[in-house]
């Protein structure tokens, strides 16, 4: 089954109430998995990137405008990450690292926090090279919700899959991603190469 949610629909008192419900969504997820290939996985954002993202997606739709009240939620969401009670494998693709949030000093901050959160216990934190070959096609971001939801954000709606079938091809697909990223030193690598290019570019500026 796939349901269709129209995000005029459902940011028609603006971002707030939604955060609330994903927060609730994360929450009752114990083990997550998330593919984010373009931006940063929304629970690790710093409240300076999640601010840049919330203001276009409020500009964009044309919502009512509670930009500091969304952020304040999204932040709140990140207790998940330490509660001890909550395991995400996540996987970012490397275009994440240097997509353009917010200019020099939100990417910089962004990737600092990436470097400081990287090892925690709750996170497993995986980096797919943009040059890596992975054995599944080419796909957009989605986040798996526990063994009964997958969700993804799409550009006038946001879509939720939860026929068991559909669910297990994501699985697999998530696993084939996973066996392509860089984890560890690695990953870290490609993090700390990501905070090098934007310390550049404030230096530049």
């Amino acid at each position: 089954m796939t349901n269709l949610i129209p995000w005029q629909q459902r940011l028609s008192t603006g971002t707030e109430d939604i955060q609330s419900e994903v927060i609730d969504w994360y929450r009752r997820t114990r083990h997550g998995k998330a593919y984010v290939p373009t931006m940063i996985w929304g629970t690790f954002q710093t409240e300076a990137y999640a601010t840049v993202i919330l203001r276009q997606v409020v500009g964009f739709l044309g919502v009512p405008d509670d930009v500091a009240a969304g952020v304040a939620k999204r932040m709140e969401r990140q207790q998940v990450l330490y509660d001890g009670e909550h395991h995400y494998d996540v996987i970012l693709g490397e275009q994440a690292l240097y997509t353009n949030i917010g200019g020099p000093v939100v990417m910089r901050g962004q990737m600092e926090r990436l470097l400081h959160d990287i090892d925690l216990p709750s996170l497993t934190l995986g980096v797919l090279r943009t040059t890596a070959e992975v054995g599944v096609v080419p796909m957009p971001g989605f986040n798996m919700h526990g063994d009964d939801r997958a969700h993804y954000e799409l550009v006038s709606t946001g879509v939720d899959v939860t026929d068991p079938d559909e669910l297990a091809l994501h699985d697999k697909a998530f696993n084939a991603l996973s066996n392509a990223a860089c984890y560890g030193d690695a990953a870290r690598e490609l993090i700390s190469k990501a905070l090098a290019f934007w310390s550049a570019r404030m230096t530049a500026s």
